[in-house]
């Protein structure tokens, strides 16, 4: 009897840190919303958007680019990205942006692909 709860302790143990780690920490594929950023702080935080590919990708004079991307609540914001863009944009499933949201303008200061 011994030998069973000597099994049985650790394995429940091992199973909830399991069910802990799919559930909330594990990285998710899902879309992040805009509306979880405060727009008057300026920290640069993570958010995972599609590109909206009908508006295109345009250079500015000052060298860096503007896009627009969708989110998970369907939101259409205008990006004001680096100076530098990954290549092979337009064929991503979702990207991930790091910068931070001002007014209506996300300002980003990375851009990494996911596929």
């Amino acid at each position: 009897m011994k030998n069973i709860e000597k099994i049985i302790l650790p394995g429940l143990v091992v199973l909830i840190l399991a069910i802990l780690y799919f559930l909330y920490f594990a990285p998710s594929d899902e879309l992040g919303k805009f509306s979880k950023f405060d727009t008057n702080n300026n920290a640069s935080l993570p958010i995972i958007v599609k590109l909206v590919k009908d508006k295109g990708i345009t250079r500015n004079a000052d060298g860096t680019y503007s896009f627009y991307v969708i989110d998970g609540d369907n939101k259409v914001v205008r990006v004001n990205g680096p100076e530098s863009l990954p290549p092979g944009m337009d064929d991503a499933k979702s990207m991930v942006l790091t910068g931070h949201l001002s007014g209506e303008t996300f300002h980003a200061h990375g851009v990494e692909l996911r596929n």
